[in-house]
């Protein structure tokens, strides 16, 4: 990656050891069945960051005080399954350092890796998924590890929320728990969405979002857009009130497909990335330690899965 910090922050922010945040960028775009392109996504994303002013206005912070390390990107790309090992465990292992842990794609298959960590870091974890698409399919074009696969394993071990969705295949109705599935079509007509939606989370959430899940008037460069997404304040209301009422344990944003002649896009995804920072850690005070309090489950002397923190010798830093 082109950039050294994060939105051109001075060093005194930057560095692994005082930043509460961590921000993994992963350019990977090996399963994308239409528009290529998002392997681009991370460094046009970052070179947006640097052209945004870094007061937020709504929140009165400069969120980026906080601490955001710009980690190296994971640029492993030998095949699907080998890139989610990867996202999987670097992933984990800034968890287990105690950072607020984001992640920027790529496209979505990164959120396999992403969403298997901090389910393995997190008790009870429900995953917000934020997509014009349901991505339940099983399998792929030979892979379990497709973007059309992004949350299949997250509704099998969490409890998945899905937000948006206006495209599918029918297989996938098989799958989805049409309960905790909110469709485009319909939250037009209900101004209660959002509340509907907050009462299907639980307390630990991780968001994972779909730049496609905006609508292309607002957001065109991203490899499969779908008319009638979300715009950008029912959005941001929305996600204000996820963070206010929840405990975000962290989020990946995906799918940005820059073009060279549409710069907007790109601006877009880093405004949206600085909200979700600038939701987190509105009125924390820049001295005070971050807890992300997560834990693991392990075997006990009983055989039965126990929660603890991170405590054998090989977790150490």
């Amino acid at each position: 990656m082109s950039t050294k910090t994060y939105a051109g922050i001075p060093q005194q922010y930057a560095a692994l050891e005082t930043s509460k945040i961590v921000l993994i960028p992963v350019p990977y775009d090996g399963t994308s069945t239409w528009q290529k392109g998002a392997d681009k996504g991370p460094d046009a994303f970052l070179d947006a960051s640097e052209n945004m002013e870094l007061y937020d206005i709504e929140t009165q912070s400069e969120v980026y005080k906080q601490g955001v390390y710009l980690a190296d990107a994971i640029t492993e790309n030998s095949s699907p399954e080998a890139m989610v090992d990867a996202v999987h465990k670097i992933t984990k292992d800034y968890i287990k350092r105690n950072k607020f842990v984001t992640l920027f794609g790529g496209e979505h298959s990164i959120s396999i890796g992403s969403i298997r960590a901090f389910n393995e870091c997190f008790d009870n974890l429900t995953v917000l998924h934020i997509d014009a698409h349901a991505d339940l399919r099983e399998e792929y074009e030979g892979t379990k590890c497709n973007h059309a696969c992004a949350v299949y394993e997250a509704s099998q071990n969490t409890n998945l929320v899905q937000v948006g969705i206006r495209s599918m295949d029918v297989t996938e109705t098989r799958v989805m728990d049409v309960e905790k599935v909110f469709f485009a079509h319909d939250m037009v007509k209900d101004e209660y969405w959002i509340d509907k939606v907050i009462e299907a989370l639980g307390e630990n959430v991780f968001i994972t979002f779909d730049l496609d899940a905006f609508d292309p008037s607002i957001l065109p460069s991203t490899g499969t857009p779908e008319p009638g997404g979300l715009l950008w304040y029912e959005t941001l209301d929305f996600l204000k009130q996820v963070f206010e009422e929840k405990n975000v344990v962290g989020f990946d944003i995906v799918e940005l497909c820059p073009k060279e002649d549409e710069k907007s896009s790109d601006f877009v995804a880093a405004k949206l990335y600085y909200k979700m920072l600038s939701y987190k850690f509105e009125g924390v005070e820049e001295v005070d330690d971050f807890e992300n309090n997560f834990n693991i489950s392990i075997p006990t002397d009983s055989g039965k899965k126990g929660n603890s923190k991170f405590n054998t010798e090989e977790d150490e830093y």
